[in-house]
Formats: structure tokens, sequence, C-alpha cells
């Protein structure tokens, strides 16, 4: 009987710990990193490449600086679609841009900044 009764403890006991060793894993695995999204302002890293784009271009009357802003220019529209598909494997969350997030939470990372980086990058 007594034999029993501690089976039937340690059974629990096990079972106990299997099933919270399996929500805590889901929780690190499956919950958290879905609470993360990513925020990203297109518009402020555009509006800065345009301003840069545009003082190149206004200050100078040699036609080679013309065409390095212009090739500048052209790579900034190349990079930028490829950096935004990236971002969400960069940091294995949702990106949004800034203008759809509310208001700020704890669980909201400013991924501007390396979205800038990445059109940047030579």
């Amino acid at each position: 009987m007594k034999n029993s009764i501690a089976q039937f403890f340690l059974n629990t006991l096990l079972s106990i710990l299997v099933v919270a060793t399996g929500l805590a894993l889901y929780d690190r695995m499956v919950v958290r990193p879905a609470l993360v999204i990513g925020m990203v302002d297109v518009a402020e890293v555009y509006r800065a490449k345009e301003a840069e784009f545009t003082q190149i271009l206004t200050r100078t009357t040699l036609e080679e600086d013309r065409q390095k802003a212009l090739l500048m220019a052209r790579t900034f529209a190349q990079r930028l679609p490829v950096a935004l598909e990236e971002l969400p494997h960069d940091c294995n969350c949702l990106v949004v841009l800034k203008s759809a997030i509310a208001g700020p939470t704890p669980h909201i990372l400013d991924l501007t900044p390396v979205l800038r980086k990445k059109v940047d990058a030579p």
C-alpha cells in the first residue's frame, strides 16, 4: 500500500515536471518571440537620403558630381526594398511601419538605425 502511494506521488511529480518544462519551452520559443515587434520609420530614412541627394545637386555645378548623386539615388532605391525584406529575419520579429504603431510598448524595437545602416552600406 505504501509502495503504491509512493509510486502515485512519484508519477504525479514527474508529470508536473514534464508539463512545466513543456510550458516553459513553449513560452520561450513561441510566445515571447511573437510579442516582439520591430518598428521602422521608412519616411525618415527616405527624407534624410532625399535631403542628402538634394544638397549634392544644389551645391555643385560639375557633371561628375551630379552623376555621383544620381548613382547614389539609384543605389538607395535598389537597397531599400532588400533591406526592408531582411529586417524581419535579422530581428526574428514582425516589422511594421512607425505610422502603424498607436503607442509605444516595451516589446517594440526601433529598427530605423539598422535600416539606415543597411541602405548606407557600401
